[in-house]
């Protein structure tokens, strides 16, 4: 069921590249989310397994086929855009139809598929619809389902979220997450939404300008970033970037101690907010500047010396009014140390 491999995967439009080598292995069953800023070849990558798209360099093997120079409708595949795509004159049943009619299937098999799939997404009372009669989470489960009807080996859904309000798209990534474990499919997810790429995937890529920048499970992508770019992308709210220079295992911008084994030299820094400890007792101390509150947490921005972090702390802001001062500690394992010119992490 669906295992796909992607080996040194190539694309340029004219003479920009769009995708540089890229390498990845999802495994049968698995929800790989594909992160990334816009215009970082997301999308193109998802358009490359589809068929839509011919690499300039390397292979797409699925199900343990190349289906590299295959013609979409041969590669078993189903994809999911943005807009939802449905065919406004049709109704759900219709819309549920158009990809089984494409391929000739026979007219009682194919009321079976219909109403199999419209029950699993709870559609099947909506099946005398069309579209806009029916709210954005109902669309967003049509489009899905015609995907799904056709029973393909992998699932490719670009964005699918995006045009959802805030709390429907809570509700829409829950629903793709467990209709994916109940039915053990194949999915490539691609989202610049850090949140839903944290939430909903098995194993996450982090992409930029073509390439992947990291790749693994969401809790070693968040806590052990292989660069600034992953370290800044992935976290909300962001993570402290700062320069520093450390002599003796000691900082000379923000007094703390990064432990004798990083060696002497000027570093970027980073600095996860919540990691920073409120403490009476702390070694550092800093004004407040800025307060965000959103309810279940409050983001103090601190100014301690030359340096201005942000803070994660409880949810009130009682006791945070800006021009407080406060004390603060910072444990040696929370800092990151990059590489000052290459932004590679330095372990």
């Amino acid at each position: 069921m669906g295992g796909l491999t992607i080996n040194g995967l190539c694309k340029s439009f004219d003479t920009q590249a769009v995708l540089d080598d890229i390498n990845l292995e999802v495994s049968p069953g698995d929800l790989l989310v594909v992160l990334g800023p816009s215009g970082c070849g997301k999308s193109t990558l998802l358009r490359l397994i589809a068929g839509l798209e011919i690499p300039d360099r390397g292979t797409i093997v699925l199900d343990g086929r190349d289906i590299t120079a295959l013609e979409p409708q041969k590669r078993k595949t189903a994809m999911v855009f943005q807009n939802y795509a449905l065919y406004p004159h049709m109704t759900v049943y219709e819309n549920l139809a158009f990809p089984l009619r494409v391929i000739h299937t026979a007219k009682p098999e194919m009321d079976r598929m219909i109403r199999r799939t419209a029950e699993l997404l709870e559609l099947d009372q909506l099946l005398d619809r069309r579209p806009a009669q029916l709210s954005g989470g109902q669309r967003q489960r049509v489009a899905l389902g015609r995907g799904l009807v056709r029973q393909p080996s992998i699932f490719l859904l670009d964005e699918p979220l995006s045009n959802l309000d805030a709390a429907l798209r809570v509700r829409m990534r829950q629903e793709i997450v467990a209709l994916q474990k109940r039915l053990g499919i194949t999915m490539v997810y691609v989202t610049h939404d850090q949140t839903e790429a944290l939430t909903m995937a098995d194993r996450m890529i982090v992409l930029k300008d073509g390439r992947v920048r990291q790749s693994g499970v969401p809790d070693e992508i968040y806590n052990n970033p292989a660069d600034t770019f992953v370290a800044g992308f992935v976290g909300a709210p962001a993570i402290n970037l700062f320069e520093d220079e450390i002599n003796g295992g000691q900082g000379r911008r923000l007094n703390v101690t990064y432990g004798p084994e990083t060696p002497d030299g000027t570093y970027m820094v980073g600095l996860r907010p919540e990691r920073i400890l409120l403490r009476d007792d702390g070694q550092l101390e800093g004004e407040v500047v800025g307060v965000e509150y959103i309810g279940s947490a409050s983001h103090l921005r601190v100014t301690s010396g030359e340096i201005t972090l942000t803070i994660t702390a409880g949810g009130s802001t009682t006791g945070y009014q800006i021009g407080r001062r406060l004390r603060f500690a910072i444990p040696s394992d929370a800092l990151y140390c990059f590489d000052i010119n290459t932004g590679r992490r330095i372990r």
